[in-house]
């Protein structure tokens, strides 16, 4: 198994909301947690979650990182018009080839702090 390609390709199943395609990538007993809104979820409820979330999406992962059975994931989902993005970064538990366990903690992208952008501390990263 390629798992850099399997995970490219698992999370741009996941920006098209392919519940049929997302149900391959899991174990049965899989559990997939989403950290900031303390929610535990089966992988059908996950795919419930994703897939009927409002809105059309688009995906680009901008980090991969593999270390034996983990894979760490830093991707970027945004509305197709550009209403709204988000950063998840993902720990993604492989076990015979199909993800048993899930971690994702997701941030929404938006302009710095006013007491922030007042010290004019910081940059813009691009």
């Amino acid at each position: 198994m390629d798992i850099k390609k399997r995970v490219l390709q698992f999370w741009e199943d996941v920006a098209n909301q392919n519940p049929i395609k997302l149900q391959e990538y899991f174990r049965p007993d899989a559990i997939i947690n989403w950290h900031n809104t303390n929610e535990s979820f089966t992988v059908e409820e996950y795919i419930i979650a994703n897939c009927e979330y409002p809105g059309q999406w688009c995906g680009e992962v901008e980090r991969l990182e593999i270390i034996d059975d983990l894979v760490i994931s830093v991707t970027r989902i945004w509305l197709s018009d550009n209403s709204f993005s988000a950063h998840a970064t993902s720990f993604i538990r492989f076990y015979d080839e199909k993800i048993i366990n899930l971690d994702e903690y997701w941030g929404v992208d938006e302009a710095a702090p006013k007491w922030r952008q007042d010290k004019k501390i910081g940059r813009p990263i691009n």
